[in-house]
């Protein structure tokens, strides 16, 4: 185990360098002048070249990606000669558009991502797997064909159309639920447990009708094909109760692939629920990438870009580590 990290561990330091090396010339060659829109609509060339001094886009272009990368390392200075300020370690940069420290403003935006992501994870887990399994459990009856008829119709739903359609009512019409307020970041504070809840519900099911749609075909299907295995036959020639079949035996094999989809799944929701945070207009880190992104402000969405990667690639690793916690057969493997 301990080789098996360490090999993780030296490949994802060597993909984080890729990504950001694919990023960084990404952002070289689009058509955006991050100098231009820092210098604001009355911009003369000479202001341009200045604001291009001043953002430290005049240097060659691995001059810049190693300066950047270096921050990562250690602190470094930022800004024009003669006025550079010292920006300390994690050095992720100044923003282009604000001049503010982008490890203030992914500080600022990830509670938000963090409430709409824990949520969300929690009640699809429930939702999917319970509705798989009791799909499985229930293979042709009325109940099965009714959890996959809605499964169908969840995979088809996109987020904005699922997004769009609850604010219109339980939000617009029916005035059941707050519009997302962007104060409250934490269920301990101002607004307490309650109206932390009742904020971030309707991104939560937004997000739920379709992951669980997703985990109940695959709960369904893996379990059904648990159940036709070998070790599942002997347990029942052994006389053992139904529940332990299921749940002792057959449950702990068959989730293996869902526990994949979850890791993946979050990791790439901690990166930013980029179109959920559109929608409820929920300052998270995926609704402050597409601003970035839109501004052509290449240290914000640098970092967000890493930070997503970072969660994916450590979602991946504790994937396989719990793989052997949860089916006995990886074990003996």
């Amino acid at each position: 185990m301990t080789r098996f990290l360490t090999r993780r561990f030296v490949a994802m330091i060597l993909l984080l360098f890729v990504i950001s090396f694919v990023t960084f010339s990404l952002f070289q060659l689009g058509p955006a002048d991050p100098a231009a829109a820092a210098c604001g609509q009355e911009c003369t060339p000479q202001r341009i070249a200045e604001a291009r001094v001043a953002l430290g886009m005049d240097k060659p272009f691995l001059t810049q990606y190693f300066d950047y990368m270096s921050g990562l390392i250690g602190s470094r200075h930022v800004g024009a000669p003669g006025s550079q300020t010292l920006c300390s370690w994690p050095c992720l940069g100044k923003s282009f558009q604000t001049n503010e420290d982008v490890t203030a403003i992914i500080g600022r935006a990830l509670p938000y991502t963090l409430s709409v992501a824990s949520g969300a994870i929690v009640l699809w887990s429930v939702v999917g797997v319970g509705l798989g399994l009791l799909a499985a459990l229930r293979k042709g009856r009325f109940t099965d064909k009714l959890i996959v008829g809605a499964a169908s119709v969840g995979v088809s739903l996109p987020i904005p159309v699922t997004g769009l359609l609850l604010l219109l009512f339980f939000v617009s019409t029916m005035h059941l639920l707050p519009f997302t307020i962007n104060a409250i970041t934490s269920p301990f504070g101002d607004a307490g447990p309650g109206g932390w809840f009742l904020n971030y519900l309707l991104p939560w099911v937004a997000l739920a009708v379709l992951f669980s749609a997703q985990y109940i075909r695959v709960t369904r299907g893996n379990m059904l094909e648990t159940f036709g295995e070998d070790f599942m036959r002997t347990a029942r020639s052994k006389g053992l109760s139904r529940r332990s079949i299921v749940f002792k035996h057959g449950a702990r094999a068959g989730i293996t692939p869902v526990v994949t989809m979850l890791g993946l799944d979050i990791g790439t929701l901690l990166g930013g629920a980029v179109l959920t945070e559109q929608i409820f207009s929920v300052p998270g880190v995926g609704f402050t990438a597409v601003h970035a992104a839109q501004a052509g402000d290449l240290p914000v969405t640098m970092a967000i870009t890493m930070m997503a990667a970072f969660f994916i690639i450590v979602a991946n690793v504790v994937v396989d580590a719990t793989y052997a916690v949860i089916d006995p057969r990886v074990r003996v493997a």
